[in-house]
């Protein structure tokens, strides 16, 4: 969390944004915001047999890259290692697992614009 009120409610608002077209997509919500000493997974999804482990990043333009710029080599090895916990923790065993990006760039007016990166992890 930024602490940043603004930032945290475009953040959440992204979350739900990416969570509900992921969903349109045929994929399945499991979790969501999930905490531990390690940091925060933003989705947890599943996709058929593959659990998805999802990294949403919502900017409200470009001017400063695009979202999925955010996520650095350090944060793709951080998410692997929530992920890792997450099963540990919810003992399941899951045909496959998998790291997903999403940058929801949010426009003034009309539909936030969503780009879905499956597998980068």
């Amino acid at each position: 969390m930024s602490g940043n009120p603004h930032n945290d409610g475009l953040g959440a608002y992204g979350e739900r944004v990416a969570a509900q077209r992921l969903v349109e997509r045929g994929m399945f919500l499991v979790d969501r915001n999930w905490r531990c000493d390690l940091g925060e997974i933003d989705l947890v999804l599943r996709d058929e047999g593959v659990l998805v482990f999802c990294e949403v990043k919502t900017r409200t333009s470009s001017a400063y890259g695009h979202p999925l710029e955010a996520v650095t080599p350090a944060k793709a090895e951080r998410l692997r290692r929530l992920a890792e916990r997450w099963i540990q923790e919810h003992d399941v065993r899951p045909e496959g697992i998998r790291i997903d990006l999403v940058g929801v760039l949010v426009a003034e007016r009309g539909r936030a614009e969503v780009e879905h990166l499956r597998g980068v992890g």
